[in-house]
């Protein structure tokens, strides 16, 4: 079964995300639906910090939260503030493909260097700062990963509506996540 569910007509939103932020930021992204004017966000989006990567929304549309491969699990209280304070009630979970949060002992290397030459460190701290922290942001596999933090996050915040998906670099659109 193919997990990615490309959206090329409204039709193609799953049910549950139909006339909800959700399906806005689809249409807006993936339909070029005209743009609206808000005054307070309507979502949260988590995504990836990757300069590769760009929404088509609307502004005051959505808090955006961007984090190594959409990883909200040291951005809890951020996540919090947003349905709290602002009002959210929808998730937007979006990881890519191509993610440098993958694999992250194969650059283990590059981290360090980069360290030394761009930042000044000491190979013994570059070294002791990757090791520490590297185990905390690798994400695995990029599709398991979104629907994995979807699940944690929905355990978390049992009224919120998340709906993890993915950026495909190839044609820069968003794709949902059919889970299992």
């Amino acid at each position: 079964m193919n997990k990615l569910v490309k959206i090329n007509s409204s039709e193609d939103i799953f049910p549950e995300y139909r006339n909800t932020p959700i399906s806005l930021l689809l249409e807006y992204h993936n339909l070029n639906r005209e743009y609206e004017t808000y005054s307070q966000a309507e979502l949260l989006v988590g995504m990836c910090m990757d300069n590769r990567k760009h929404l088509h929304i609307p502004d005051n549309f959505a808090f955006i939260i961007r984090s190594g491969g959409a990883n909200l699990r040291y951005s809890e209280f951020k996540v919090s503030y947003s349905i709290a304070v602002g009002g959210v009630k929808h998730i937007a979970l979006i990881g890519h493909d191509n993610c440098g949060m993958v694999n992250l002992l194969a650059r283990k290397d590059i981290f360090i260097n980069g360290l030394v030459e761009n930042a000044g460190w000491k190979i013994e701290t570059a070294e002791a700062h990757f090791n520490r922290f590297s185990p905390l942001f690798e994400i695995g596999n990029e599709l398991e990963f979104v629907e994995s933090e979807a699940k944690r996050l929905r355990l978390q915040f049992p009224k919120v509506t998340i709906a993890p998906m993915m950026y495909k670099l190839e044609d820069n659109n968003l794709y949902l996540l059919n889970e299992s």
